[in-house]
This record gives structure tokens, sequence and C-alpha cells, in this order.
């Protein structure tokens, strides 16, 4: 396997599968991972990414490996618009696969969302799994740049979903709730004393989950009047386009209402610690038009990809697949980026890494 690019397999129930297809035992998930998943030193940031449905194990990797090279594209034609990464960002991937597939058609996405739901907050283990492994690479990230990084350890640890996927993420920070620690990066979204850094962004396309999952199912990703409870440091983005009948129609036939990735996410009311402009709305911009830190440095931003993330009539989940684009390249490396210490600000003295 490319050396850029690590795996993690996930049985139906959520538990962590050995390469072998073996369980893991519960008391052998940290070495597990201390064998298999080394943050190497020339990396400058981690990307945990989570496919959605519709994804076998190989297609889960090629999908990845897709929009990583798009991410190099990118970079590589528009550096001017990244100053924060420089000419050395090089992202280590970890890619989490689940069994996803079923029947192309609405019974069958049906049924991958319930489980999706089984495997997290249905009585599996997705949510423990992945809530150890991100604190374990929060534990493991080293600090090849020294003079220029000052996270915890010196890595920058971002979360990628699609569909389902973005629910394991949402639903793994929600578990590691427990287990995070840090100082705190770039972004101005305040971040509780107790908690105060993990995750440096979670970005999530096309999420499969109602637009009001932040008012009960992942309640405490929301801050409260100190900050971010949960492990993060940095805003929650999530794609839409109305053009994504399976969290549209699709989502609206079997939960009652669209999902995000059709209509965005949203909150109900007055929600205490929550300012207007804890939740943004704004447009997915052209891969050559940068985006201003306003636009993104927020507790929660919607992203409005409806002019470009589009499918055929005949397609029948629409666009709910179609975000293989330069421009949401452009989305992650501007969150990359931006998740550096802001030079205008005082900086943070760095932090060796752990031993």
């Amino acid at each position: 396997m490319d050396a850029t690019f690590a795996t993690v397999d996930l049985d139906k129930d959520g538990w962590l599968l050995s390469p072998e297809g073996d369980p893991v035992r519960a008391d052998e998930l940290h070495d597990h991972f201390a064998s298999r998943l080394r943050p190497p030193d020339w990396a400058t940031d981690i990307i945990v990414y989570a496919h959605g449905w519709q994804t076998s194990p190989r297609n889960s990797l090629r999908s990845a490996q897709r929009l990583l090279h798009l991410m190099h594209q990118q970079h590589a034609m528009r550096k001017g618009l990244y100053p924060g990464l420089g000419d050395d960002y090089a992202p280590w991937t970890v890619v989490v696969r689940w069994p996803s597939s079923s029947s192309l058609s609405r019974s069958g996405y049906s049924r991958i969302r319930d489980r999706a739901h089984a495997m997290s907050v249905g009585g599996g283990y997705a949510a423990h799994v992945l809530g150890h492994l991100l604190g374990y690479l929060d534990s493991r990230r080293g600090n090849p740049r020294s003079a220029t990084l000052q996270t915890a350890g010196g890595q920058y640890l971002h979360l990628v979903g699609h569909s389902f996927g973005g629910r394991f993420l949402c639903e793994a920070v929600t578990w590691a709730a427990g287990n995070a620690d840090g100082g705190k990066l770039g972004w101005s979204v305040p971040t509780h004393p107790a908690r105060p850094f993990t995750v440096d962004s979670l970005t999530v396309f096309q999420m499969a989950a109602p637009v009001s999952a932040f008012d009960a199912l992942f309640e405490q990703l929301r801050p409260g009047p100190l900050g971010h409870v949960s492990p993060v440091g940095g805003p929650l983005v999530f794609t839409h386009s109305r053009h994504d009948r399976a969290t549209g129609y699709w989502h609206l036939r079997k939960e009652g209402a669209p999902g995000i990735g059709h209509s965005g996410m949203r909150l109900a009311g007055d929600t205490p610690g929550i300012a207007p402009s804890d939740v943004w709305r704004t447009r997915l911009l052209p891969a050559d038009t940068p985006y201003p830190r306003l636009s993104l440095d927020h507790v929660f931003v919607n992203i409005d990809a409806s002019w470009l993330f589009r499918s055929s009539r005949l397609n029948p989940v629409g666009a709910h697949s179609n975000y293989f684009h330069a421009e949401s390249a452009h989305l992650l490396l501007s969150l990359a980026d931006l998740s550096r210490p802001d030079p205008a600000a005082e900086p943070l003295a760095p932090r060796s890494a752990p031993s």
C-alpha cells in the first residue's frame, strides 16, 4: 500500500478487525493501533477519512486516494492560496472502512442508514473504537516542523467524512470527549478550558443525518457558554446540495425531514452558548478564489455546493457522491491552512511530542 495511507476496518457491529479479519480484543485496541498506525515523521497533517454508502473496501481506499490527489494537484497549482502550508505540506491519511454496500435504491439506502445507526449509537461499537483511534492519534502526533507547527505534538488532525461516514466521525468525537487534552490553535472558536483541543477541523461532504442532528444526536458537539466541551478546536463544516436526492427525497421519506447533505444543519430556536454567527452559511468557492478566514471561522459552517455538486436525472441518488472536485480540495486545503496559528496573533510556545 502507498505509505501515505493506512486503513482501519470495522465489522457490521462497528468493532475493529485485524488484517486477517478477526475481531481485535478490547484490551488490545491501543496495541493494535500502535503496531499498525504510526504517524510518519514527514507528515505535517493527519487526515482521518470515513467513506459513505455504496463503497467497497477497495473503493474506499481509491476514494481517499482520489480526494488526496485532487488536494495535491490544487496545492501544487495554487500554493499562494495557502500561505500557512508552505512547500512542505504532506498529509498522511487513515482510511476508516466499514460494510456500506447495498442495492442502489431507497430501500438499500435505508438499510445502510439503519446499519450505520446500529454500528454507533444503537448498541454498536464504532464510536468507541474510533474514539480510541482519535485519542491514539492525538497522543502520537510527531513534531517534524517544530519551528513552525505549534499544536499539541506538531501535526494537525483533520476529520473528513462522506455521507454516513460523517455520522461515525461525529459520534467518535463525542465519545472521545472524555479523552482530550492539548493546546489551542489559530481558530477563534472558543474551547472549554477542561478540553481545549484535539481535532483541528471536521468536514463532512453530503452528510446523511437529519438537519436537526445537532439538537439531539450530536448535542455534545455544540459549544456551551465556555466553548466546546467536545475535543474540537476548529469548525465543523458540512457541504449540501439541493441536487442530493439520497439526503433529500429518500431521507425525507425515511426520517420525516431532509438530511444535512441536502439542506445543511440547523439548530432549533435559541440555544444557550450559541451566538447567531456560530451557525454560518456560505457558498463553495471556485478553486482559484481564496476563503476569507471570517467565512470559515465559526462553530458550524454550512457550505452550499449546489452550483457544483450536481448529477444527471438518471442517477437515483443525484449529487450525493459528486464531491470529487478541485473545489472540494480547495475547501480542505483552506481549512488546513487556516488551522495554523494566525500570524497576527501572539504565538503559542511549541510543545514537545509525547515520548
